[in-house]
Parts: C-alpha cells; structure tokens; sequence
C-alpha cells in the first residue's frame, strides 16, 4: 500500500492510497465466505460453493463490492497512522479506481487538529476581585440561618406581606380545568416569588376561607406558558416569627456557644467562598487570555457538530425538564433567535480552542494523570451529576468514557501551570497566590465549562 497526503487547509487533508490487489486476498477471502454462508445453489452444500460458481450464479461485481468494503476501513487507518495525522470525525472516501486483479485506489478527505504554536504565556497578567468581606455580608448570612429557624404560629386575621398561608390552588385554560392543575395544602410564603406571578396580590387581605381568582402564565406542567385562569383558597394564615439574635440562637443554629463564635465562623465560611470565587475568576481569566494569543483554526464539521449536540441538548434535556420549549426560553431570557445562534456558536468555537490549546500544552509540558487524579475528579463529576461514585464510574465505564475524563483533568493541570507562570493580582493592587492543589481543581473545572462537548 502507498499513500500521499494532501493539506487542504489547516484543519482539513486528502488521503491517496493506493492498494495492489494482491493485498485485499484477505477480504475476498471473507467477501467469498460470507456469501457462502447466505446463499444456496442447488448441488452444493452450504459453505462449500466454489467461488468461481459464485461469481458466475452471483457477479464478480458484488464479491468485490463486499471485500471492498471490508478492507476500505483498514487501509484508512494504515494510512492515517503512517502520516502521523490526528483526525476528528469520519472521512468522506471516494473509490477513484478499482482494476479487478490489478489495483484499488481511494481518496479520503478528513478533519484533523490544526498544528498550533503555544507561545511564551509567563507574561499573561489578569485582575481579580478582592477577597473582603464586610460586616454586613456577615450579617445577612446570619440573617438567612435565622430564617431558617423561623416558626410559624396561626393567626385569625387578614393574610400579610411575610405571612405563610396554606393554599388550595386550581387552574383553568380556556375555561377547562387542567387534569394536572389543581393542587391541595400548599404552604407559600408570601412575597417570596416561588409560585404564579400574581398570586402574592391574589391572596394579601385574604382571610381563612376567602378565596380570589386571578390570571397567570403558568411555568410548568402541560399547559406550560399558556395564560391560566386560577382560583387560590386560603385555608390558613400563619405568622413567621424569628427567634432571637443572641447566644440561644447560635447554640440552636450551630456548634457554638455564643453569637460571636458564630459570626466569627460566618465570617470564616464567607472568605473561603470568596476564595473559591476569585479562584475560579482567575482560571477563567487566564483561559481567555491564553486563548487570544494562540491562532486557532476550527473545522466547520467539527463547529456544526458542535453546535447541533448544544442545541439539542439545551432544547430535549435542560428545557424539557423544565416543560419550557426553546422559544420560551427566548422570550424569558430576552433574546432574538439569531442572538441565540451567535451566543452558542462563540461558545462552541470557544469551548473547541480551549480544548485543542490545552491539549497541545499537555504534550508540551508532558502531563500524566495518575489514578488519584483521576479518581477525584470522578468524585467531583459523580457529585455534580448527583449520581453516587459508584453509579458514575460504572455509566464512564460502561459507555467508555475514561478517556475523556483522562483528557478533562490534563488539560486541567495544562491550564494550572498556565496560571502557575501566569500574573493575579485583586482589585486592590495585590498578589493572588492561589493554592496549587485548590488551582488544579478549579483548572479542570474551568476547562470543563469551556469545552462543554467538544471532542476531538
């Protein structure tokens, strides 16, 4: 077998192979046993018809057909592995020349990884909001626990702004009650926004046993988006009172004896969440920069497909949970359809250069993952799937995606030695020293955001 390589463009080549005959013996062989094994010819058993018997009853033409196809796959893949070439996707194979007896020729046009130059990045320099947390931002997260442990005491008395009253709810669509729109014992807060737009005006001065009607667009169920009409009954109205701000409460609410341990360790909790924030900020702030100083071409193929699997599974999983249908989702985000096609094509193109950038800086700086690695960050992603660690690493398995987990946490690690070589400073002026084992977690979820599905 011979074979030439052409560059198309920087993200696309043609393979010419060419094959001598005498090296698709193996596939006529099989081409032969196979038709053998489905056809019958009256005088000979099953398996034992001559070949020349099977040209002449069947054409010669289907024989080559079948082994042709058969050797066609391997004689890509010897092909692609003598030019070293790193393809996405499936070739587009166009048989130019097949002699019987004497030679098969083929071209084979396929996507590769562009050949990318990583520069010198010792000199990206990024700024990160400041790690402070002020004496009100500890207030409010104490306030929050206390809402936490707030109790409820019923009142006889006209329903008020804060009140938790207790709901029966029925909803009507051009005048039908909806089969599931009618639901008993509801307890809502009022004002808290967490059912019908309407409803908190709906019920405010309504004592136990009132009722109002009022109209709505509805966000779940199988009317989903439509205007409802619907009928809320109060059937209780209860007080939320807060217990004290004092040394009862911490001790209630925490491990800590006294409201000052408590602020304290608030105060303690808030930091690190900033932290983790300015951490995150940070790797995302370098990932930008590092990708505008590589060149990266995107095969168009790969972008559709990248763009196609986004979109798909936007619309038929995140919104389908939700019972929202994709212009809905437009009209609640605000944004026009072409808004929506330019949003997910930057993301696509962004998420595709993040991994190509990353992966070219593993086999520069020569990264591996060792198997503890790579099982925190199968705990992580079995964590945000909400999947047990068990469950998660048997679906990886099953569905051979180790690889890709592989891919995921090197090129976290590429991203933190970017961030390693790389320049934080906060809003005050100040050195950001980020934790290297904190970095290279936050790198792979970094990463991860951008790809999203690119693969390659």
């Amino acid at each position: 077998m011979k074979s030439a390589v052409e560059t198309l463009n920087p993200t696309r080549v043609r393979l010419t192979v060419e094959v001598p005959f005498e090296e698709l013996k193996d596939s006529l062989d099989a081409a032969y046993k196979k038709i053998n094994q489905q056809v019958t010819v009256k005088g000979f058993r099953k398996g034992k018809i001559p070949a020349r018997v099977i040209d002449q009853r069947f054409g010669r033409g289907a024989v080559l057909e079948e082994a042709v196809n058969d050797a066609l796959p391997k004689f890509y893949t010897e092909a692609v592995n003598e030019a070293e070439l790193n393809v996405l996707g499936q070739p587009e194979v166009d048989i130019t020349e097949l002699k019987d007896g004497e030679t098969l020729n083929f071209t084979a046009e396929v996507d590769v990884r562009p050949a990318l130059e990583i520069p010198d990045y010792s000199g990206i320099e990024v700024e990160v909001d400041a790690v402070e947390v002020t004496d009100e931002d500890v207030e409010k997260s104490v306030e929050q626990l206390r809402e936490r442990f707030a109790s409820t005491t019923p009142v006889e008395r006209a329903a008020e702004e804060g009140d938790v009253v207790t709901i029966d709810l029925e909803a009507k669509v051009d005048g039908e009650v909806l089969e599931d729109g009618i639901a008993n014992g509801v307890s809502y807060t009022i004002g808290s926004g967490e059912l019908l737009e309407g409803i908190d005006e709906a019920v405010k001065g309504l004592e136990a046993g009132g009722e109002a009607t009022f109209t709505s667009e509805l966000k779940g169920g199988s009317a989903a988006g439509k205007e409802a009409e619907v009928t809320v009954k109060v059937t209780e109205v209860a007080k939320r009172e807060l217990p004290e701000l004092d040394d009862d409460f911490a001790q209630l609410a925490s491990e800590f004896d006294t409201l000052e341990e408590l602020k304290a360790d608030s105060r303690k909790r808030l930091a690190n969440m900033k932290q983790f924030d300015q951490a995150t900020q940070a790797q995302e702030r370098v990932l930008e920069k590092l990708l505008e100083l590589v060149e990266v071409p995107v095969p168009e193929k790969l972008l559709e497909d990248e763009i196609n699997t986004r979109k798909h599974n936007l619309e038929h999983h995140q919104l389908a949970q939700m019972g929202l249908t994709l212009d809905k989702y437009l009209e609640i985000q605000g944004k026009t359809a072409e808004e929506f096609e330019t949003e997910t094509r930057e993301a696509a193109v962004k998420g595709i250069k993040t991994q190509f950038v990353l992966d070219e800086l593993v086999k520069k700086e020569q990264l591996n993952v060792n198997q503890e690695e790579l099982t925190e960050h199968l705990m992580r992603r079995a964590a945000s799937s909400g999947m047990s660690p068990d469950q998660f690493a048997q679906a990886v398995v099953e569905g051979g995606q180790v690889p890709l987990l592989v891919g995921e946490v090197a090129r976290g690690k590429a991203l933190a030695v970017v961030v390693e070589a790389a320049t934080v400073k906060d809003t005050n002026g100040e050195i950001v020293n980020l934790d290297d084992e904190e970095e290279e977690t936050e790198a792979a979820e970094a990463s991860e955001t951008s790809e999203e599905k690119a693969e390659g």
